[in-house]
């Protein structure tokens, strides 16, 4: 029968290499994500209506680019409005509860 022995300094390598493949796991998710977003795609994301997106542009709270008649909107200006509001935004939040946390509409 054959034995064999797991050492400290194997759970020390396995650790590391566990770690090192879950930082990998973020970085690839990070570089998938879009530069641009459309406004449906904005909506879905902050699980907002158009009127809610509509008055973050018109008060100057997110930035966007219109390209034609489609408007664009830069994910790192999202990441910066929420991380500015000091917002934090789950797949659970309602708009309601957007409106009750934030001053985006003073």
């Amino acid at each position: 029968m054959i034995v064999n022995l797991i050492t400290k300094e194997d759970l020390k390598e396995f650790k590391t290499e566990l770690l090192e493949d879950i930082k990998n796991l973020f970085n690839i998710k990070v570089s998938e994500q879009k530069l641009w977003l459309r406004s449906s795609e904005v909506k879905e994301l902050l699980k907002i209506s158009s009127g809610t997106l509509q008055n973050l542009r018109i008060n100057g709270t997110l930035s966007y680019t219109r390209v034609g008649g489609t408007i664009y909107y830069n994910y790192k200006d999202i990441e910066k409005m929420l991380n500015g509001k000091g917002l934090f935004i789950s797949s659970e939040t309602t708009e309601n509860e957007l409106y009750k946390t934030s001053n985006w509409f003073l």
